[in-house]
């Protein structure tokens, strides 16, 4: 199986997804330029799109707004269209709601500020590929680092993710008690589209993948996904 990661001018954690692919997962890894208009060897059905964290386009009008502009991002969403696997980390997330691959909106964390700190989150649904190995209600330590992270959404939406159960990560304590550090609704770290092949999250499980790091939390999640896709 292989991975395409997509960058945008200002992502500054490709690298790091990059890395976590190729040299700890040992899959192929296909850089993919915001300015390509199409997406080569990869297949819909066994592979995988990450849209990586960071700062894309500066983030000068509001986060992701411009990137889901892209020529790239039209191929994105035909690959997501067609059952492939995409996932969002951080300004991943926001281009992809922005994109309106997922509902709702990432806007300014409650406190006005950027926050860069070890957060405990809660796994809320099992059943998608990021989390198919980890058992629901599992507490994971992964970091966050974003100033536009706290999820809102209308009423209707929220009724929504909750019925589809389309929520799969909240924040929480060390010991899975509600813990809200940026002031999300519901407390909400990453959520799924109805199909649950269209993934969201604002921490950075690639930054908690490695003992070299102190935390393999995250690297559970990719190791959920490549077990999904090695058995298609």
């Amino acid at each position: 199986m292989k991975f395409g990661v997509v960058i945008f001018p200002g992502s500054n954690c490709d690298q790091d997804v990059i890395h976590v692919c190729k040299k700890v997962l040992g899959c192929d890894v296909i850089e993919l330029w915001h300015k390509t208009d199409h997406i080569q060897n990869l297949s819909s059905q066994r592979d995988c799109i990450i849209l990586p964290g960071g700062f894309s386009y500066g983030d000068y009008l509001r986060s992701g707004a411009i990137a889901r502009f892209s020529p790239i991002m039209k191929a994105v969403i035909e690959f997501a269209e067609q059952g492939g696997l995409v996932i969002g980390i951080c300004n991943g997330f926001q281009i992809l709601c922005e994109a309106g691959l997922l509902p709702g909106a990432l806007v300014k964390n409650n406190q006005q500020n950027f926050i860069c700190k070890n957060v405990h989150i809660k796994v809320e649904n099992s059943n998608t590929a990021f989390t198919k190995n980890v058992a629901k209600a599992t507490v994971l330590k992964i970091p966050i680092a974003h100033s536009e992270g706290r999820f809102i959404c209308d009423e209707t939406t929220l009724q929504r993710l909750e019925e589809n159960q389309q929520i799969i990560f909240t924040y929480c304590t060390e010991t899975g008690e509600m813990n809200n550090p940026n002031g999300s609704l519901k407390s909400i770290a990453g959520i799924c589209n109805a199909n649950r092949n269209v993934i969201g999250m604002m921490p950075h499980p690639e930054r908690a993948a490695e003992l070299d790091l102190g935390n393999t939390d995250g690297l559970i999640l990719f190791e959920s996904l490549l077990t999904i896709l090695q058995k298609v």
